[in-house]
């Protein structure tokens, strides 16, 4: 386990009432699991959103600014998401 520190926040009422519930459920032991916990999923999120930034959309603008006759314009790529078939059109 890491060493911790005391940390002082300020939460809106809404989010004060959350981690309060989520003790009071039995689902966290305290507060500051609560906030761990939040914190690690927000660290995880953005993980997951570099990870796609540089595994798929780094490539894709490479990819565009090589041959930009190969983008979609945007009318025909709301077109095309609206029916569904983006992942073929839009995926190239």
């Amino acid at each position: 386990m890491s060493a911790s520190r005391s940390f002082s926040v300020t939460l809106t009422d809404d989010l004060a009432n959350l981690v309060r519930e989520k003790v009071a459920a039995g689902e966290y032991a305290s507060a500051s699991e609560v906030i761990s916990d939040g914190l690690a999923a927000l660290r995880e999120r953005d993980r997951a959103v570099e990870d796609w930034l540089t595994a798929r959309v780094g490539p894709a603008y490479d990819r565009m600014m090589q041959d930009p006759s190969a983008a979609i314009p945007a009318d025909d790529l709301r077109r095309l998401l609206s029916e569904g078939s983006a992942g073929t059109e839009a995926g190239r």
